[in-house]
């Protein structure tokens, strides 16, 4: 039986809980991180030195970093419906995966930290007007690749790219900030909330 270790209202535990559901795979999950059992135990350190969740553990096999365990789980128990065989189309997937995991995420970190988390230290006024700029910017990157790819960002099929995506989508529509209308993202997250997999991970608790 896998394990997962973290709270469930992470968006990095999420990808991995709907993952697993679209795979159809059974899994534990143990409460970490926030307010549950600190991260920072030498037991916790010991197999995710980054004191981050998630951390999956498949037998004697232990994982951290959300998207890798995702590409894992799809590699290891899927048939290639969520994870590509063939060479270009994964490269594609994985690419709108590294490109959630880096530039999208870092556009918004000062500003979910300042007005969602209520970071005492994140109230720098510009650094927020400038996270927010760029957050909406990179999301207008999303809708115009959407409105050129189909019904998902790699075309025709769902794929590991758009359980990632779709909670950035999650995190971006919660944010209590000024934000453009985008109508290819908001189609889409339409599209993603028809999947059960969606409705029980991807679209409910905290963004």
């Amino acid at each position: 039986m896998l394990k997962i270790l973290g709270r469930d209202n992470s968006i990095n535990v999420r990808k991995v809980l709907w993952t697993c559901a679209e795979l159809s795979l059974p899994f534990e999950r143990e409460d970490w991180g926030r307010d549950h059992r600190s991260t920072q135990t030498p037991s916790y350190l010991a197999l995710n030195p980054n004191a981050l969740v998630p951390v999956l553990i498949d037998g004697d096999f232990v994982l951290w970093e959300s998207n890798t365990i995702c590409r894992y789980l799809a590699q290891q128990y899927g048939t290639g419906q969520l994870l590509p065989q063939d060479v270009r189309a994964r490269a594609r997937v994985e690419q709108w995966m590294d490109w959630q995991a880096g530039e999208l995420n870092n556009s918004w970190r000062y500003a979910m930290m300042a007005l969602m988390r209520h970071s005492p230290a994140h109230r720098d006024t510009a650094a927020i007007a400038h996270s927010v700029h760029e957050w909406n910017r990179h999301m207008q990157m999303l809708d115009a690749e959407l409105q050129r790819s189909g019904p998902f960002v790699c075309g025709e099929a769902f794929t590991l790219a758009d359980v990632v995506l779709g909670l950035s989508c999650v995190r971006w529509k919660a944010s209590p900030m000024d934000k453009p209308e985008l109508a290819a993202v908001e189609a889409y997250m339409s599209r993603l909330r028809e999947r059960p997999a969606c409705l029980q991970y991807g679209d409910n608790g905290m963004p």
